[in-house]
């Protein structure tokens, strides 16, 4: 196993508006954004120094869910080809891929081309997925979505290794003598697994590279952890695991418009000082979200947040105070 980032620094990345419009996160502006919109934030994102820009994983969504999830939903891959065309440093993150809805040769000629295209810059986020509708229109079991998903990441270990004809034998999936080109150029592709559930921190810990938490807070990180620690020793589990987390909303400086109550605004020190409390709690990587009212704010706020709160995330603790 290799790490992705340095140890030791905490290292910031995002989510893309536009791929994925949820009424839980989207924007108003993001319903009329266009290709160029979402090419230029990732531009911003890759110049601003982010570690990582990420892009969601669904194949349809029923009509039971379409209010609150919308429709939107952008293929990853796709997506993340495109932005590795317009991009040059950023890695480019699947979060998630949900990985059950496809046989792995499909995925894993997928992704190694994206690998292969981007010179590298593949990280594979994956998670079990939760819309039973997808599933069944696909023929895949729901129930057993994660048993699925987790022969699916051994079948993709071995379909995405160095080997032109790769070989396993699992108890959904067997292959062998079928010969893929071309090959990752990473010799290991970082596998992030993502969910909250103690099924998905299991997972994690046992057949990830990293972790991606679903909606834990700052308070629920050690104990989860902890667990991921106590679960990788038992299972005898050697080497690097990179923790994320996704924080709280943020505005760098003043907005002068109504950002909600659980956006995190102020100076870029006291910003810094506030996420630095992550890697206190253990993480590696922070997974950050600007409020904004159109493309041109958004782009504003990756540029500061790269050149005026990043230079302060691996900075002895500051006492600041700020009147947020």
């Amino acid at each position: 196993m290799a790490r992705v980032f340095p140890e030791g620094r905490l290292v910031y990345g995002m989510q893309l508006p536009v791929q994925s419009q949820s009424t839980l996160y989207a924007e108003p502006w993001e319903a009329s954004a266009t290709a160029a919109d979402l090419a230029a934030v990732a531009r911003a994102a890759d110049r601003a120094g982010f570690g990582y820009v990420a892009t969601c994983d669904h194949v349809a969504i029923p009509r039971r869910l379409a209010g609150p999830m919308s429709t939107v939903w952008y293929d990853p891959v796709a997506t993340l080809s495109f932005l590795a065309g317009v991009t040059e440093h950023v890695r480019l993150l699947s979060h998630v891929a949900i990985l059950g809805l496809r046989h792995p040769l499909i995925s894993a000629k997928q992704y190694a081309t994206l690998d292969h295209l981007s010179g590298g810059r593949l990280i594979l986020g994956v998670g079990a997925g939760h819309v039973q509708e997808e599933f069944e229109i696909l023929g895949v079991d729901f129930a057993r979505r994660g048993a699925v998903l987790d022969e699916t990441l051994d079948a993709l270990r071995a379909a995405l290794g160095p080997e032109e004809y790769p070989e396993f034998e699992g108890e959904l999936f067997s292959f062998r003598d079928l010969g893929q080109l071309p090959r990752p150029v990473q010799e290991r592709i970082p596998v992030w697994v993502g969910g909250s559930s103690p099924a998905a921190v299991r997972r994690a810990a046992v057949r990830g590279d990293g972790w991606l938490p679903q909606g834990d807070p700052r308070g629920r990180l050690p104990a989860q952890i902890a667990r991921i620690r106590e679960l990788r020793a038992e299972a005898g589990v050697a080497g690097p695991m990179e923790i994320g987390a996704i924080t709280e909303a943020l505005y760098v400086g003043e907005p002068g418009w109504d950002t909600g109550r659980r956006t995190l605004t102020g100076k870029p020190e006291a910003l810094a000082e506030s996420l630095r409390e992550y890697k206190a709690l253990g993480v590696d990587q922070i997974q950050v979200r600007f409020r904004s009212r159109d493309r041109a704010e958004l782009v504003d706020q990756i540029t500061a947040f790269g050149a005026e709160v990043a230079p302060h995330l691996n900075d002895q603790p500051l006492r600041l105070t700020t009147s947020d």
